[in-house]
C-alpha cells in the first residue's frame, strides 16, 4: 500500500536533525524546527488513509519513505509499531527511535534529516519547490 503527500519547500529548511524527519501542514517554519524538510502539506499523520495506518500499526511492518525532489529520490527504511495512533492533524514524523507520539508515522528508521543530501536540502530551500512525501507500507 501506498500514499503520496505532496509538500512544498521553505527558506528555513535547515534538515539538520540526527533523528527524525517531519513534513507539516503548517506554512510557516522557523530555523528551530531543524528536522523539517516542508511545509504546506497536504496530509498529516491523521489524514492517512484508514487502511495504511491498520499497516503501520503493526510491528511487523517494513515501511519505505521516499523523498522525491524533481529527478531525486532519497529512500528512508523504517518499521510500523502497534503503539502508533496516527491522530496528528498537522505533521508527520519519521524516527530513528522507538519514540512514539501521535505526529509518529514510522519509528527505527535507517536515516534522519541530517542524512538527506545537500542538494536535496537546499532545492528545498526554495518555497516553490514541491516534494513528494511517498509511504509504501509492506
Amino acid at each position: 500500500m501506498q500514499d503520496d503527500i505532496a509538500f512544498f519547500g521553505h527558506p528555513n529548511v535547515q534538515s539538520l536533525h540526527a533523528r527524525t524527519v517531519e513534513i507539516t501542514k503548517e506554512e510557516h517554519l522557523t530555523l528551530r524546527g531543524d528536522c523539517i524538510i516542508g511545509v504546506n502539506a497536504e496530509k498529516a499523520c491523521a489524514d492517512i488513509d484508514e487502511k495504511i495506518k491498520r499497516k503501520l500499526a503493526r510491528s511487523d511492518s517494513h515501511v519505505k519513505i521516499e523523498i522525491i525532489v524533481g529527478n531525486d529520490v532519497y529512500t528512508i527504511s523504517g518499521a510500523g509499531d502497534e503503539r502508533l495512533t496516527l491522530q496528528n492533524k498537522h505533521d508527520i514524523v519519521i524516527r530513528k527511535t522507538n519514540f512514539v507520539c501521535p505526529r509518529t508515522l514510522s519509528v527505527r528508521c535507517d536515516k534522519a534529516s541530517s542524512d538527506i543530501p545537500r542538494g536535496m536540502v537546499k532545492a528545498l530551500q526554495d518555497p516553490g519547490t514541491k516534494g513528494i512525501f511517498r509511504v509504501t507500507v509492506e
